[in-house]
């Protein structure tokens, strides 16, 4: 929808500056240095992290097993209150930094992700990251130095990746009790059906005025939504992500959840293989339900859902099983880098 012309625009357009404004001196006052470098400290060609965290103990160890083995230099964990030993466990962490803010999460969530980036990440790649998501080049390199200098080579700032709902052929119920470790080993299943897929510059996709702001260099990749959490609980979630971004002048890095702007994106993806539903779930949603975090409700359909239906499995006949992206590539689902 086109912004009012004339005093009404304007004034429309100070008002959220003003608002703005507020919610980034709020949020500066609420944050914690607790452990790590106070500034930009690694390396200039370092992949840093930005992780968003709240009591993380549970996929700590696997989760920087991973992103160790791909190279990631420096990790920034953006804390929203964790009280399980996650802190604790991570300022034994000589690569880590800990920011903390207790403001609602839905309040500070990008402004977090954003601060955490350009105060540790001025000039250098960074990767975006939630904890139960498991980042992939795919075909396209072997690790994320690695991609980065591909990336650079064929001047991009940024690299769309797309995300795959890992689930177990077990009942959510007894796969609560698994372990991360076990979860990603057992939960291994996933579904391209009930996938919608916009183009990239589609004005109806909800963040379309980031999108708006980067180029795209290969109209085949889509903006995608749905997939089993579609099917099983009605939600519209968003498949599609900005994680990997170089901050280079004018890049506005993690203004949305799910999008950086004023990016040069490659002509390939990534995969981002999405560990939701390891752990107990319910316990997550019921969590974060209570204390209204989420404003879209999404946590709170899941709850009503699975009390309904406590032995519910998200598996079902016509899933495939993972075995690398080769699939995903054939499908669509992933476009692949040049020869």
């Amino acid at each position: 929808m086109a912004r009012a012309p004339g005093l009404t625009g304007l004034f429309g357009k100070l008002t959220r500056r003003m608002e703005a404004a507020r919610a980034q001196r709020r949020f500066l006052s609420s944050l914690r240095h607790l452990h790590g470098p106070r500034t930009a400290s690694a390396p200039m060609d370092a992949v840093v992290m930005v992780v968003l965290v709240r009591d993380g103990m549970f996929y700590l160890e696997p989760f920087l097993e991973h992103y160790r083995g791909l190279g990631a230099g420096q990790f920034v964990f953006c804390d929203n209150g964790s009280s399980d030993g996650t802190i604790e466990r991570l300022q034994r962490e000589p690569d880590c930094v800990i920011l903390q803010s207790e403001l609602p999460w839905g309040e500070v969530e990008n402004l977090f992700r954003r601060h955490a980036a350009e105060r540790y990440a001025p000039g250098r790649w960074c990767l975006f990251a939630d904890m139960d998501e498991m980042f992939d080049p795919g075909h396209a390199a072997p690790d994320l130095p690695a991609l980065a200098r591909l990336l650079e080579a064929g001047g991009y700032t940024g690299l769309v990746a797309q995300m795959l709902e890992m689930v177990p052929e077990a009942p959510l119920s007894e796969a609560a009790g698994w372990s991360y470790a076990e979860a990603l080993e057992r939960n291994i299943w996933y579904d391209l059906r009930n996938i919608e897929r916009l183009n990239y510059h589609d004005p109806a996709i909800d963040f379309a005025w980031y999108l708006q702001q980067n180029k795209l260099s290969n109209r085949d990749i889509k903006v995608m939504f749905g997939g089993i959490r579609k099917r099983v609980f009605g939600e519209h979630c968003c498949l599609t992500k900005h994680p990997f971004v170089k901050l280079t002048g004018g890049t506005l890095p993690g203004v949305h959840p799910h999008a950086s702007a004023h990016l040069r994106c490659a002509p390939f993806t990534g995969l981002i293989r999405h560990y939701k539903f390891a752990g107990d779930s319910v316990a997550r949603d019921a969590d974060t339900a209570a204390r209204g975090v989420i404003a879209h409700g999404e946590d709170r359909a899941r709850l009503a859902r699975l009390q309904d239906a406590p032995g519910l499995s998200l598996w079902s006949e016509g899933m495939q099983q993972f075995a690398g992206p080769e699939p995903l590539y054939e499908a669509d689902f992933l476009q692949g880098p040049p020869d």
